[in-house]
């Protein structure tokens, strides 16, 4: 039930990214649930992951994320530009909680003007 000697080797074997998935596993609980539907974050942030890019990092500053909390999600996925900003908006998600609003974000977008996204997640 405790995935701490799990923990313990990866870190041992320095496997950042592996240690913030079984992290993100125990936040999570277990996934996959067959009834488990995207709610309306993930589906935004589909759209967002599949346009912005480079632009991820400012996007999240933009949104209050610390560099710490930035360094660290590029540290633990390195090579994938992608699952980084997915991490960058959970990370973003998890502080606010209900107070993450789409109308935040999308105001987030157009204060870093990538106003194109911004358009896009609109719709």
């Amino acid at each position: 039930d405790s995935l701490r000697f799990l923990r313990k080797l990866l870190e041992h074997i320095h496997r950042a990214d592996l240690v913030a998935r079984v992290d993100q596993f125990e936040e999570e609980g277990e996934l996959g649930a067959p009834d488990d539907q995207p709610d309306e974050h993930e589906k935004l942030n589909d759209v967002i992951c599949e346009n912005i890019g480079r632009e991820w990092k400012k996007l999240m500053r933009e949104l209050g994320i610390s560099e710490v909390t930035l360094d660290r999600i590029e540290a633990a996925h390195r090579f994938n530009l992608s699952e980084q900003l997915v991490q960058g908006l959970r990370e973003w998600q998890k502080r606010k909680g209900k107070n993450a609003k789409v109308d935040e974000l999308i105001k987030a977008l157009r204060g870093c003007n990538l106003n194109l996204v911004a358009d896009i997640a609109e719709e």
